[in-house]
């Protein structure tokens, strides 16, 4: 009689131990999927400037003038060999100098925006990113009480070596992902990204 007493006891303690840790467990992982949305819809600019001016300088004042450069004898070969193609100008069609004009043009539009267009694509993913952060909040979202509907009457029929099983894992499960949540919130898990 007295052990049952105390087993049912020990049995209530690690019930609601068990319950409890589950539902702060999910609530913390509902909290960081609710807080990716807004680090992945973060803006280069946004998550780290010094990287995206430091990114930007070098692409301005470094790639598009060898771009430009490459571009150029690329542009000023082709032309060359329209002309010894064509046995040396007598064979002429002027179509064929406004289709190196286009292509000229062309590419040198395009060397010259490519970090507009690169940054276009960013905010275009931006923009999804945020319109569907709503959804992907409330569709992930995980409440314990729907997930696991008898979750209790499970839990009374396991024994009480079970549930203390079951406690322990469950504890170092959350205690497992605070600390990495703690870790990286405070800097010491990807620190430099």
């Amino acid at each position: 009689m007295i052990w049952q007493m105390i087993e049912d006891w020990f049995r209530g303690i690690l019930t609601d131990g068990i319950l409890s840790n589950l539902s702060g467990l999910f609530d913390s992982v509902n909290t960081e999927v609710g807080e990716i949305a807004t680090q992945v819809g973060t803006t280069p600019a946004g998550w780290n400037a010094g990287i995206f001016n430091m990114i930007r300088s070098l692409s301005e004042n470094v790639i598009v003038p060898i771009a430009g450069v490459i571009i150029t004898f690329v542009m000023c070969y082709e032309l060359i060999q329209l002309v010894i193609e064509k046995n040396n100008l007598h064979d002429l069609d002027t179509w064929i100098f406004f289709k190196w004009i286009f292509k000229t043009f062309v590419a040198v539009l395009l060397v010259t925006n490519t970090w507009n267009i690169v940054m276009g694509v960013f905010d275009i993913t931006q923009s999804v990113v945020n319109d569907s952060a709503g959804v992907i909040i409330s569709d992930t979202s995980i409440d314990i009480a729907t997930v696991i509907t008898d979750i209790e009457a499970k839990l009374d029929a396991m024994s009480v070596g079970g549930l203390f099983g079951a406690m322990v894992s469950i504890t170092l499960c959350g205690a497992y992902h605070e600390s990495v949540v703690y870790l990286y919130h405070a800097g010491g898990v990807r620190a430099h990204d």
